[in-house]
C-alpha cells in the first residue's frame, strides 16, 4: 500500500541524539541533556494542586471545541495585564499545544499551493507542517545582518518574486533567541495588511527575555488586520506535557477554526484546560517569573564562558532559553560534533541541521532550560572536550 507524499517530512535529528542519550543513561552514564527546549521545573504547584482537585471531584468530559469559557476569559485577561490589549474571549481558541494551534491556523488560513515565508534558521515544524498541508515554503535567509529575523525588505523581495500568501514570525525565536523590536513587528504587520498577506506570530516564548521588557510586543494588536497569534503554556508556564496552547484569531478565522477543531480533536485536554486557569493566578505568575530568573542565571554563566567554548558567532539570545552557536572552527559538522560530544563527554545538544538545512551543519543549539547546576556542569564538560579536538 502506498504512503502519502505529504507525510514525507524530515525527522528531527535531535531525536537520534535523545535516543542515544537515553540509552547511555539507562546504562548508568551521567548524561547531561541540553537537547530539549523543556523547562526542568514542570508546572507550578498551584496548577498541580488544581489538577489533583479536578481529578478527585471535577467534570473532565469533552469541552467546547474552542476551549472552556473560563480559560478563554483568563487568557483575555492575560492580554490586558501584560499588553494592555483588549481581546474578545470569543476570538480565542484553546488548542492541543501550540503544535495543534499551528495545524489549525495553517488549515484555516492557507490553501494548497499558497506560498508562506519564514525565517531560516527557524523552528522546523513550521516548514514541515506547511509542506504536509501542500503549501510552498519560502525560506528567508536570516543571519547576523538581520539579527536572525525577517525584514520587510525580504518580504517584499519574496512577494515580488512569485507572490506571497503568508508569513510566519517568531519572537523570541527558536533556535536563536532573538526578538523582533516592537517597531519592526508593527512594520511587518502593516506590510502584511497592505499586501493581503496573512501574518502568523509565534509568541510561545513571551515572558522569557533578558535585559528588556519581558512582555514584548504582541501581534494581537493587529488581529483586526488579519494577524494570528500562536501561544502556549509549555514554555513560560513550564507545562510541556499538558499539551495546552491557544490562538488569538481575526474574526474571519473564528468559525473555520471552530469547525476544524471539532473535527480534528473534538476538544483540547479537559484536565489541562481547567487546571490551566490557575496558571493566571498571582501564584502562577510568580512561579513562572521565578523560572525566568533561573534561566537568566544559567544564561549569564553560559555567556561568561562563551569565548572558552569557541563558538563564533553566537546568536544574541535576547529571549527564550537557547544558545545558538557556530562550531565551524572545530572542523566538524554539527551532527558529528553532537554525536561525538555525547559519546565522549556525555553531553547532549542539538545539531543545527534541524533548524537550517542550508547552513545548519556549522551550528549547534544548547538549551539552558535545565537546572543551573546541569548547565554549569555541561559547559565545563564541553569546554574541556573541545580542548581535546
Amino acid at each position: 500500500m502506498k504512503v502519502s507524499r505529504r507525510s514525507h517530512v524530515p525527522p528531527f535529528a535531535v531525536m537520534e541524539i535523545l535516543a542515544a542519550a537515553n540509552q547511555r543513561r539507562a546504562a548508568g552514564r551521567d548524561v547531561l541533556n541540553l537537547c530539549a527546549g523543556e523547562p526542568s521545573t514542570g508546572a507550578s504547584e498551584v496548577v498541580r494542586a488544581r489538577a489533583i482537585e479536578l481529578l478527585q471531584t471535577g467534570d473532565l468530559g469533552y469541552t467546547e471545541a474552542l476551549g472552556v469559557p473560563a480559560l478563554r476569559e483568563a487568557i483575555a485577561g492575560h492580554y490586558r495585564r501584560w499588553y494592555d490589549v483588549e481581546v474578545d474571549p470569543g476570538r480565542i481558541a484553546v488548542t492541543t499545544g501550540s503544535s495543534g494551534g499551528f495545524v489549525l491556523a495553517f488549515l484555516a488560513a492557507f490553501d494548497v499551493g499558497d506560498r508562506v515565508a519564514l525565517a531560516r534558521p527557524g523552528y522546523p515544524a513550521y516548514k514541515n507542517i506547511l509542506a504536509a498541508l501542500g503549501c510552498e515554503v519560502v525560506e528567508l535567509d536570516c543571519g547576523p545582518g538581520t539579527r536572525y529575523q525577517p525584514t520587510v525588505s525580504q518580504l517584499m523581495e519574496a512577494y515580488y518574486g512569485g507572490g506571497l500568501d503568508g508569513v510566519v514570525v517568531a519572537s523570541p525565536a527558536n533556535p536563536t533567541g532573538t526578538m523582533i523590536e516592537p517597531a519592526e513587528l508593527a512594520a511587518i504587520a502593516r506590510w502584511c495588511a497592505e499586501h493581503d498577506v496573512r501574518l502568523i506570530s509565534d509568541e510561545i516564548y513571551h515572558g522569557i527575555a533578558y535585559g528588556t521588557d519581558v512582555h514584548q510586543a504582541t501581534a494581537a494588536t493587529y488581529t483586526g488586520e488579519g494577524a494570528v497569534v500562536v501561544n502556549s503554556f509549555s514554555k513560560y508556564w513550564a507545562m510541556t506535557g499538558w499539551r495546552l496552547g491557544w490562538l488569538v484569531l481575526p474574526d474571519e478565522l473564528v468559525r473555520p477554526v471552530d469547525a476544524l477543531a471539532g473535527n480534528v480533536a473534538l476538544s483540547p485536554p479537559a484536565l489541562s484546560q481547567h487546571a490551566g486557569v490557575a496558571a493566571f493566578s498571582e501564584a502562577g505568575y510568580a512561579a513562572a517569573a521565578a523560572n525566568v530568573e533561573r534561566y537568566a542565571t544559567s544564561r549569564a554563566a553560559l555567556l561568561a564562558r562563551a569565548t572558552e567554548l569557541g563558538w563564533d558567532p553566537v546568536a544574541p539570545a535576547d529571549g527564550a532559553f537557547y544558545l545558538y552557536g557556530n562550531i565551524a572552527a572545530t572542523g566538524l559538522d554539527s551532527r558529528t560534533y553532537c554525536a561525538r560530544l555525547l559519546e565522549e563527554a556525555d553531553v547532549a545538544i542539538t545539531p543545527g541541521t534541524d533548524f537550517d538545512a542550508v547552513g545548519g551543519h556549522e551550528w549547534v543549539r544548547l538549551s539552558f532550560a535545565a537546572s543551573v547546576d546541569t548547565v554549569t556542569r555541561a559547559v565545563e564538560r564541553i569546554a574541556a572536550w573541545q580542548r581535546t579536538l
